[in-house]
């Protein structure tokens, strides 16, 4: 027998995130906003409601905005997606919360060395934001950059997990000089 898809929405501090998955294995999150591009609910899909089992990804997903340090270690399985895509979210998925890593780190983590713009492209492509973490890639010296559900909630997801500020706990140490971050900007010389 085929495992059932199933549907749920989890209300988080950042907004309504609706997953599709396959037992203990998820095909897609997306942000419930308007505007925001969402995959849809496949047809033939099981509508689950909270309180979710115990396990579940939806209960999973859950504990983790309780917590940034919950583990979002179930599978995941996006669907339709290049090679490359696949390996650098692979590569993704080994850094762990409270940590980041610069577009040309992963890239080189994931074997493509020299590939950070099209490493870029993978994450702008995530179907699994949060569990495929993409907010826990940045630019070089830590700067802010690109996040497709925005940058406060990239920030917000930073903060949650303990990655905020980026100065001191980034995926390689501090930089010489810090690094950039959103509430602090250089003095004037």
């Amino acid at each position: 027998m085929t495992p059932q898809i199933e549907v749920a929405d989890v209300p988080s501090p950042i907004g309504l995130f609706r997953l599709a998955y396959e037992e203990a294995v998820v095909r897609v999150i997306d942000l419930i906003e308007p505007g925001a591009p969402q995959t849809g609910v496949p047809a033939g899909a099981i509508h689950r409601r909270p309180p979710f089992r115990a396990g579940t990804p939806p209960a999973r997903l859950r504990e983790y905005f309780r917590d940034g340090r919950a583990p979002l270690d179930f599978a995941v399985a996006p669907e339709s997606f290049s090679q490359f895509d696949q390996t650098v979210w692979q590569a993704l998925r080994r850094v762990p919360a409270g940590r980041t890593v610069t577009y040309g780190d992963l890239a080189r983590r994931a074997g493509f060395p020299g590939a950070a713009r099209a490493v870029g492209g993978a994450m702008a492509r995530n179907p699994i934001p949060i569990a495929i973490p993409c907010h826990r890639v940045v630019g070089e010296g830590g700067a802010m950059q690109g996040y497709g559900l925005g940058l406060w909630r990239k920030r917000w997801l930073l903060d949650h997990e303990g990655a905020w500020p980026l100065k001191s706990r980034s995926a390689e140490g501090p930089r010489p000089g810090g690094q950039r971050t959103l509430d602090r900007t250089p003095s004037p010389a």
